[in-house]
């Protein structure tokens, strides 16, 4: 592609599936939310992330299903702790189903190196972060079939281990 799409194009060109298979037990740890929930105050998803709401939601109301799949080290990171509980105001209340999944239980799993978003099967956007987790540039491609199953089979093997959001405990 010549030029990158945002998340807002990603997904509002999104008709039918956007999957997220997430492997790193920390991200931008100086994301302001995260800095702040480390400090106690309280988070809000709707009003840190009311434009992720609106992106995904929207491609929810048009029958887009929008899966994330999370693999976990446990017992987990601090991280993981921000992450599992602002997951229910900000990906389960946009339409996101999400599952979590003990690392060791994808140990006989043959995953990709670098988490990633797969749009409509076509559309794959690699998301690179440094040593500490901090974003780096995302590679974004349009994939073959062949190459979208691969990736496709790789989500599908988390997901279908994985524990739902709602029963999953966070410790």
């Amino acid at each position: 592609m010549s030029s990158s799409p945002t998340f807002k194009e990603l997904f509002r060109d999104c008709r039918r599936t956007a999957v997220h298979l997430e492997a790193r037990d920390a991200y931008s740890k100086t994301d302001s939310a995260f800095v702040d929930w480390k400090a106690g105050k309280s988070i809000d998803p709707a009003e840190r992330w009311g434009a992720w709401h609106a992106i995904v939601s929207e491609a929810v109301s048009r029958g887009a299903e929008v899966r994330r799949a999370r693999i976990v080290s446990t017992p987990v990171s601090e991280y993981i702790r921000f992450e599992h509980e602002v997951t229910e105001g900000l990906n389960i209340a946009a339409g996101e189903q999400v599952r979590w999944l003990p690392r060791r239980s994808a140990s006989d799993l043959l995953l990709p190196g670098n988490d990633f978003w797969l749009f409509d099967s076509r559309l794959l956007y690699l998301n690179h972060f440094d040593g500490e987790g901090e974003p780096t540039e995302p590679e974004i491609t349009e994939i073959s079939e062949a190459d979208a199953k691969i990736y496709e089979t790789a989500f599908d093997a988390v997901w279908n281990r994985a524990i739902p959001h709602t029963q999953f405990e966070a410790r």
